[in-house]
């Protein structure tokens, strides 16, 4: 159950905090004063999609947060769980349970086993058909639980086995094609031949041959100057000392030095006049060179950002190749356990089909006992079960309750015919024939009252008050009918505080519920409306 509700910056509501209470809790007040802010608040906390135009004027962001009394998850800490959901005019959401950072679809995910919202337009959840087999098989309960566990087990892995198939290329045309693919990259790479820093090399190449007439001419200078000029000049000077050497020792160590530099300025020489020799390049090798980075730039952009990745990717496709090639066996296995798991889903969902089918009738005539008695007498409710060929989480049964409101007409979906007087509580029915069985603590219901009064409303009341034995229920309501019924009634009003209007809630006690009533009653308290509130809440 929801224990306390804290709302922040949203509509007139400045900053209300209302302590809620288990059974039946009537929310009432004048049109405009919040009560559907407090609804709406309640769906921003369960993960609906929120409008910054919601945010109070002013203000840059929303909050609203829930404590919850909840003994039996297991999130809770001592049974309580807390809440929150802060919203930014930016668009930015921060979502938190139990202090936990989660997403907006987490919160979505978590609540919807919690809070249930009903409201003249907000009845989803009953004109959905996904939710009519739920709503059928909690009626079941225990007699299909079992079996239906044992199909989702065996569902999952069918999906699973159909998965792996599919990504190991079990459609032969699939892998085929794929087979096909690989051996085409395999081969573009294997013809390129390449070797490690190939393209390094072969830049380095294209380099020099693009500078080629530079380097011959400055080549062919360096050339002369070593050979001609420096080595003649340094040849001469080992004569002049080879003259003077024996006349100081200085001379001759000098000479040494001299003939040394010869010897490396001769070596020097040749490796300059080889280079020089080098420097003739053919258009053919340019081609060739260009060509070939041509080529390996062309395989980096498919396979890798260098050769060392595409001799990776290489051996990769060979692996994956392989792979394919024997995978015939592996697939067939998976195949043969996919028909087993389908014998027994196919089993399974017959079982499944059969109690739906059972209890279908016994279901469908206590909603219509309820419909009687919320004075829709003429209307039947009809659960249609029919069979398809495809699996599907619940087995291969489709179920749809559909609805004749009026005698000789013929039985429609819920969408088409009802409308919001008669789906209010046609949904009220379901709920109280399920309300022993559904897991759902908080139900929360918005104007249902609309377009329905006299006995119609009384039954209405009475609807709520049952549901209430096993739910913790909230009800904003005009009704006095409804209003008489409540466990705890709560006011709400607006005030301008500073040039501001505010909501403010306020929990009534027994004298003020009455005049609470005879307000909803006749629009004004007296002594006879007073009476009549009074009679109200004694029936």
């Amino acid at each position: 159950m929801i224990t306390t509700l804290h709302i922040k910056n949203i509509g007139i509501i400045d900053d209300l905090s209302i302590n809620l209470n288990n059974a039946l809790n009537i929310l009432t007040g004048e049109t405009g004063a919040g009560k559907t802010l407090i609804i709406d608040s309640l769906g921003i906390i369960s993960g609906e999609r929120f409008s910054k135009e919601m945010i109070r004027n002013g203000e840059e962001y929303s909050y609203v947060e829930v404590c919850l009394y909840l003994p039996d998850n297991l999130m809770s800490v001592d049974g309580n769980i807390i809440v929150s959901r802060e919203i930014y005019s930016n668009g930015r959401n921060m979502c938190k349970i139990n202090g936990r950072m989660v997403t907006v679809n987490e919160l979505k995910e978590f609540m919807k086993n919690i809070i249930d919202i009903h409201g003249q337009h907000d009845n989803q959840n009953i004109l959905d058909t996904q939710t009519h087999i739920e709503y059928l098989d909690k009626y079941i309960s225990k007699d299909i639980c079992n079996i239906k566990e044992e199909y989702k087990e065996l569902f999952k892995e069918y999906n699973n086995l159909n998965t792996e198939l599919k990504n190991n290329y079990g459609d032969e045309k699939e892998k085929q094609r794929k087979l096909d693919l690989l051996k085409y990259q395999l081969n573009e790479i294997e013809v390129a031949n390449l070797k490690l820093n190939e393209d390094e090399e072969l830049e380095n190449d294209r380099n020099i041959i693009m500078n080629s007439e530079k380097i011959s001419e400055n080549l062919n200078i360096a050339d002369y100057e070593v050979s001609e000029n420096s080595i003649n000049s340094i040849n001469k000077a080992i004569k002049a000392f080879e003259k003077i050497e024996s006349i100081d020792e200085n001379y001759s160590k000098i000479l040494g030095e001299l003939k040394s530099v010869y010897y490396d300025l001769q070596e020097t020489g040749r490796e300059i006049t080889n280079l020089r020799d080098d420097t003739y390049f053919d258009e053919e090798q340019r081609d060739y060179i260009e060509n070939r980075l041509d080529l390996i730039f062309s395989l980096k952009r498919k396979y890798g950002n260098n050769i060392e990745e595409i001799l990776k990717y290489k051996e990769d496709l060979k692996k994956e190749i392989n792979n394919i090639e024997n995978l015939e066996e592996h697939n067939n296995e998976i195949k043969e356990r996919i028909n087993c798991i389908s014998l027994k889903m196919n089993e399974l969902s017959a079982k499944m089909n059969e109690i739906r089918k059972k209890y279908a009738t016994d279901l469908q005539n206590k909603i219509n006992n309820e419909l009687i008695d919320l004075e829709m007498k003429n209307a039947k409710l009809k659960i249609d079960i029919h069979n398809t060929d495809e699996y599907n989480k619940n087995g291969k049964d489709e179920v749809q309750f559909l609805i004749c409101t009026n005698i000789g007409e013929s039985y429609k979906p819920l969408a088409k015919i009802a409308s919001g007087g008669e789906m209010s509580r046609i949904m009220l029915a379901i709920k109280n024939v399920l309300s022993n069985v559904d897991t759902v603590p908080v139900l929360i219901f918005d104007e249902i009252d609309t377009g329905i009064s006299g006995i119609a409303a009384k039954s209405v009341a009475n609807k709520l008050k049952s549901i209430s034995k096993y739910h913790q229920v909230l009800c904003v309501t005009h009704l006095a009918s409804i209003a008489a019924k409540g466990n705890y009634n709560y006011y709400i009003n607006k005030e301008t505080i500073n040039e501001k209007t505010q909501t403010k809630i306020k929990l009534l006690n027994n004298e003020e519920k009455e005049k609470e009533i005879a307000r909803i009653a006749s629009g004004e308290i007296t002594d006879i409306s007073l009476q009549h509130a009074r009679m109200l809440m004694k029936s």
